[in-house]
């Protein structure tokens, strides 16, 4: 997918999909001042377990402001002993470009197996707003996590230079491992925050009076804002996304995310 600034709007410049990986646009999909385009990402398989293979690719050409969502979250279901899915993302931005990478939750689901890697490439004055919400097993349907196969790899670049990477790796007794203090401290629920934006470090102390006890937020360099932030359910990460996630973007979500 790529998108492109035209007559002060951003439109879409071209569109590839296949198999189950689909791309919506609704209605209203220039959903904020300056005409920002929204994708909504759909998975019309419903999940993905061992040996599916996803790949998604966005680009915001020059000045573009690209907003690509999930149409709900995505289920990581049981996979069989030796099979492991693989979701893998590469965005990037041009020069002066805006691209928001803010999909909805990924759950987890016992003896799920997953690989997920989301690589980016910005210009030196783009601007990157990146979230990745997981849920550990349905807590409401009195599910707990056993046995987890589950690795995130995030590789952000500015201008060709490596300037974020984070990496998370589950592997075994998922409850156990989640339960530890150094950990999620019994969590339910995560998310991992990022802002790439010359004025990121002007929004770090209104993000600080958003967080809850259970997050914290810094930028460990110019230009970069990180968050990680805990909590019981899925439900209450969202509660407290959804306003960090407007602060940060300077409006309103798309529409999938309304509660």
């Amino acid at each position: 997918m790529a998108a492109r600034r035209r007559e002060g709007d951003t439109a879409l410049a071209k569109l590839y999909q296949a198999g189950s990986a689909k791309a919506l646009f609704p209605r209203n999909h220039q959903d904020m001042a300056g005409g920002a385009l929204t994708a909504v990402l759909l998975n019309t398989a419903g999940g993905i377990t061992g040996g599916d293979r996803f790949a998604w690719a966005a680009r915001a050409d020059g000045g573009a402001h690209l907003t690509l969502s999930t149409q709900t979250a995505e289920r990581a279901y049981r996979a069989l002993p030796g099979e492991t899915g693989q979701v893998t993302t590469r965005l990037t931005a041009a020069a002066g470009a805006t691209l928001h990478w803010l999909p909805q939750e990924t759950i987890l689901y016992d003896r799920a197996a997953l690989i997920r890697r989301l690589d980016v490439d910005l210009a030196p004055d783009a601007t990157l707003l990146a979230v990745e919400p997981i849920v550990f097993g349905r807590h409401a349907m009195g599910e707990t996590l056993g046995a987890l196969r589950f690795a995130d790899h995030w590789r952000v670049r500015r201008g060709g230079q490596l300037v974020y990477a984070d990496s998370l790796r589950l592997d075994g007794d998922a409850a156990a491992t989640l339960a530890r203090p150094g950990t999620l401290d019994g969590a339910g629920a995560m998310a991992s925050l990022l802002l790439v934006s010359p004025d990121a470090e002007r929004l770090l102390d209104r993000l600080r009076e958003l967080l809850p006890a259970s997050a914290g937020a810094s930028c460990p360099r110019a230009g970069l804002l990180t968050a990680r932030i805990l909590a019981p359910s899925g439900f209450d990460l969202r509660r407290h996304l959804i306003p960090m996630l407007e602060l940060l973007r300077g409006g309103p979500l798309p529409q999938v995310w309304k509660i």
